[in-house]
């Protein structure tokens, strides 16, 4: 059966309808990745660029799962920065490992921008985002970011904004402050990662969808097979994050599912500007945070509401309904034309997780929510270690990962528990 992409704002206003063959028949390339979203795409792009033989193999459709679904916010926000930075400071001291997160988080930034310059896809990229503060308390940890960011030079990028002058960017009652990012930037993340995919294309690579891996047999000359076709490579990237089910043995426990709901209203004519007039993408503070932006045809694109059960929601418009109407009360009873879900990859520690499963067959996933900019800038890193540049690799090395016994079905239940732990941590700040 032909895949097909789960139905969204995003496939309805896709730019590009490529659709790549099924592998069938035997192919000899320098690198095999397994995973056509953001990770696989983006390392894979990377590698073509360097002059390497790429084939990407794909299950479904390019940029089927969370990487065609998501918010589409570009931020500073490196998933696991506080385990990084306590982890690393331990072995290279504070201020190394402070200036190792501070680097590394806006890496995305910059590779996102130059892939769009240079290959011009069309992903409707904005700049401007508001971290905002839902309570009093959360305006502290605000304040330490906006003065470390700086205290680093980027002053004329940021602003510290008081609650008084929040309707400056959003008509809503609901924040007590926050920080305006000029360099954080929003987008149509399916459109970013098809644009990628025919860029790669465009340098050679082989592109196969609707080709689910049955095995990666390991050797010199590692092997990928499906049920039509085998890719033999010198070496092979697994980057299928939380919908695959390959290596059980050494992944499993690792990484979990996480289903986020996001709805698009009908179109808002004058009254998108008029709730959001810098056209900003916006998030708060919360462990389970909401968060939104406005389309390019002039949408409310709004998501939140992590279920940590492992299990998707049966109404995703009614869950988010009432945080939608207490965000902005004048879109009481507002029409909402697309609902769906997609399920992020959830680490312990939220630090992800980059490795190796024997000396030439590679992997990295986890992102915990914060994929678009983490994706590629782990792109980057995978790309670089496969061709022999190990130094950023081998730092995400001395990591240490939580691995949860029997975690395929006792991974969910615990993450469940952790996130009501936070939860009633957030009724006290």
């Amino acid at each position: 059966m032909t895949a097909q992409r789960v139905h969204s704002y995003y496939s309805a206003t896709l730019n590009q309808h490529i659709r790549h063959p099924r592998l069938e028949g035997d192919v000899r390339v320098d690198v095999a990745v397994i995973g056509g979203g953001f990770t696989g795409v983006a390392t894979a792009l990377e590698l073509a660029q360097k002059g390497m033989k790429v084939a990407l193999v794909e299950a479904q459709r390019v940029g089927w799962g969370q990487s065609g679904r998501n918010g589409g916010q570009v931020t500073g926000s490196l998933s696991g920065d506080g385990a990084i930075r306590k982890q690393l400071a331990a072995r290279i001291g504070g201020d190394a490992a402070d200036d190792f997160v501070w680097h590394l988080r806006w890496r995305g930034h910059d590779i996102i921008r130059e892939r769009v310059a240079r290959y011009d896809i069309q992903c409707d990229l904005k700049h401007g985002h508001l971290h905002t503060a839902y309570t009093p308390g959360h305006l502290r940890e605000l304040r330490q970011a906006y003065d470390e960011g700086c205290r680093r030079g980027m002053s004329a990028q940021l602003e510290w904004v008081e609650a008084r002058d929040i309707p400056r960017f959003l008509n809503t009652p609901l924040y007590h402050g926050g920080i305006y990012n000029r360099n954080n930037m929003h987008l149509h993340p399916l459109n970013l990662c098809v644009g990628e995919a025919a860029a790669l294309s465009g340098l050679g690579g082989l592109i196969f969808e609707d080709s689910p891996v049955l095995d990666i047999i390991h050797g010199d000359t590692p092997q990928i097979v499906t049920a039509h076709g085998r890719v033999t490579a010198n070496q092979i990237m697994l980057a299928g994050d939380v919908y695959h089910k390959l290596e059980r043995r050494k992944l499993s426990g690792m990484i979990f599912p996480a289903a986020g709901g996001i709805i698009a209203t009908a179109p808002l004519g004058k009254l998108a500007e008029e709730l959001n007039p810098m056209d900003t993408a916006v998030y708060d503070c919360r462990f389970v945070l909401d968060y939104y932006r406005m389309t390019a045809d002039g949408r409310l694109l709004f998501g939140g509401g992590a279920n940590y059960s492992g299990k998707e929601s049966r109404d995703i418009a009614a869950e988010l309904r009432p945080c939608i109407e207490r965000t902005f009360p004048q879109l009481k009873g507002v029409d909402i034309d697309f609902a769906w879900s997609c399920n992020m990859g959830i680490v312990i520690n939220r630090i992800p997780q980059l490795g190796k499963l024997s000396p030439n067959v590679w992997y990295a996933q986890g992102y915990s929510g914060h994929g678009v900019a983490t994706s590629h800038i782990v792109g980057e890193i995978m790309a670089n270690a496969i061709t022999g540049h190990m130094e950023r690799f081998d730092t995400f090395q001395l990591f240490r990962h939580v691995r949860v016994p029997l975690g395929d079905r006792l991974g969910n239940p615990l993450l469940a528990l952790g996130m009501w732990y936070y939860l009633m941590l957030e009724n006290f700040r």
